[in-house]
C-alpha cells in the first residue's frame, strides 16, 4: 500500500512510515532555508538595531538642545514648550521608523503649538486669560498670519528633504526582513514533500540508508520545490540596488545630522521673527480672537536675546562616522547576497545531502 517509495523489490517500510518521511522532510526544508537565511537575516537586523541607536542618539542630542535653547533665552516660556519640544522628536523618530506621518504635519504642529506660548509669554506677558478657547484660536490664527516669518517653512523643508533617505532606509531593511521570514515559511506543495521522500528517504525502505541523491537528481528537485521561491530573484537583485542607492543618499553628505543639529537655530530665528513684528501680531490677533484679560501695571516683554549658537557637532560627527562604517559594511555583505534566491536551490544541495565523490548515488528510482 505504499504510495511513494513503491519498488519492484521487498520493502521494509508502511504508510505510515511514508507519512512520517513527508512530515520530516517539510520540518527539514524549514530548518535547512533557516539556516541558509540566519546569517543574512543577522546581518539586517544587526544593522537595523545600529541604524535606529545611531538615530535616537542624534534626535535626543537635538532635542537636548532645542530644550536648552527656551531655558537660557526664553525662560518664561520654558517649562510649557517642553511638551511641544518632545512631541517633535518624538514625531521625527516615528517619521524616521517608517510610521504613517509626515514631517510637515509633525513641524507644522510644533510651531501651532508654540505660538500661544510666545504671544502670551514673551509677546503679550500681561496676558491672564489663556483658555482652551483663546489658546485654539491662536493656534488657528497661526497659520494664517505666519508669525514665524520663513523659518518655519525652511525648518520644514530642510528636514523633509534630509530625513526622506533615513525613512526610506528604514522602510526597506523591514521589509528585506518581512521577505526572508516569509520565504522561511513558505509552504511545501503536496508534489514536492513526495519529491523530497523519494529523493532522501526511498532508498532507506531498501536498506539503502548509507547511500545518497545524485548531484543533478537533487538539484531538480529542489529547484521544482523552490521555484516560486527562485521568483524572488528579479525584486530581490532590484531591493540590494535600492539598499545601495539609499545607503549612497545617507553618506554623501552629512544632511540629517545637520538638518538635526539645525533645529535649534531654526526655532530660535523664528522665535525672535515673532517678538520683532509683535506689535503688528497682536494687533491682528486681537482682531480676530479678541482682545484677553491683561494684568494691571508696566509690563513689558523679556528683552530679546538673540541666543549665540555655538553648533556642537562632536557628538552628531562621531554618530554619523560610526553609522557610515556600519552601513558600508552592511551594504558590501548585502552585495554578495544579490543571487541568493538564484542560487538557494544549489546552497541546499550542497555539502552533505548528495554525493559528490563516488561513483553510486540515488537516482530517484534506483542506485546508478
Amino acid at each position: 500500500d505504499l504510495q511513494i517509495c513503491q519498488h519492484r523489490t521487498p520493502t521494509c517500510c508502511t504508510k505510515k512510515m511514508e507519512e512520517s518521511y513527508q512530515a520530516a522532510v517539510r520540518r527539514e526544508r524549514t530548518q535547512n532555508i533557516q539556516a541558509l537565511n540566519f546569517e543574512l537575516k543577522y546581518m539586517i537586523v544587526g544593522h537595523i538595531t545600529a541604524f535606529q541607536e545611531a538615530f535616537e542618539s542624534l534626535l535626543r542630542f537635538a532635542e537636548n538642545r532645542t530644550s536648552s535653547l527656551f531655558e537660557a533665552a526664553y525662560r518664561p516660556m520654558a517649562k510649557e514648550a517642553a511638551g511641544p519640544v518632545k512631541e517633535l522628536f518624538t514625531d521625527l523618530s516615528l517619521y524616521i521608523l517608517g510610521a504613517e506621518t509626515t514631517v510637515e504635519s509633525a513641524v507644522l504642529r510644533f510651531f501651532d503649538s508654540l505660538f500661544p506660548l510666545v504671544y502670551s509669554r514673551l509677546i503679550n506677558p500681561g496676558i491672564t486669560d489663556l483658555s482652551e478657547d483663546y489658546t485654539e484660536c491662536l493656534r488657528l490664527t497661526r497659520q494664517d498670519i505666519n508669525p514665524f516669518g520663513r523659518y518655519s517653512k525652511n525648518l520644514l523643508a530642510e528636514l523633509s528633504k534630509a530625513l526622506w533617505a533615513s525613512r526610506m532606509l528604514s522602510r526597506a531593511l523591514s521589509l528585506g526582513m518581512e521577505v526572508i521570514n516569509t520565504t522561511e515559511h513558505a509552504a511545501l506543495s503536496r508534489e514536492c514533500s513526495r519529491a523530497l521522500v523519494r529523493m532522501q528517504y526511498c532508498p532507506h525502505c531498501q536498506g539503502l540508508t548509507l547511500i545518497r541523491p545524485c548531484a543533478g537528481y537533487c538539484l531538480n528537485v529542489m529547484r521544482g520545490c523552490l521555484a516560486s521561491v527562485s521568483e524572488l530573484d528579479a525584486p530581490w537583485r532590484e531591493f540590494i540596488s535600492t539598499l545601495e542607492l539609499l545607503a549612497g543618499e545617507l553618506a554623501a553628505s552629512h544632511e540629517p545630522e545637520a538638518a538635526l543639529a539645525g533645529i535649534r537655530h531654526a526655532v530660535n530665528e523664528a522665535v525672535l521673527h515673532a517678538q520683532l513684528n509683535g506689535p503688528q501680531l497682536s494687533a491682528t490677533v486681537d482682531k480676530v480672537c479678541g482682545q484677553p484679560k491683561r494684568q494691571e501695571g508696566n509690563l513689558s516683554s523679556d528683552t530679546i536675546v538673540p541666543v549665540k549658537e555655538v553648533i556642537e557637532m562632536q557628538t552628531f560627527v562621531m554618530a554619523h562616522t560610526s553609522l557610515n562604517n556600519k552601513r558600508r559594511e552592511f551594504i558590501n555583505y548585502m552585495k554578495r547576497s544579490r543571487t541568493f534566491y538564484a542560487s538557494i536551490a544549489e546552497r541546499l544541495c550542497d555539502g552533505d545531502l548528495v554525493m559528490r565523490d563516488s561513483s553510486t548515488c540515488w537516482n530517484g528510482e534506483d542506485v546508478v
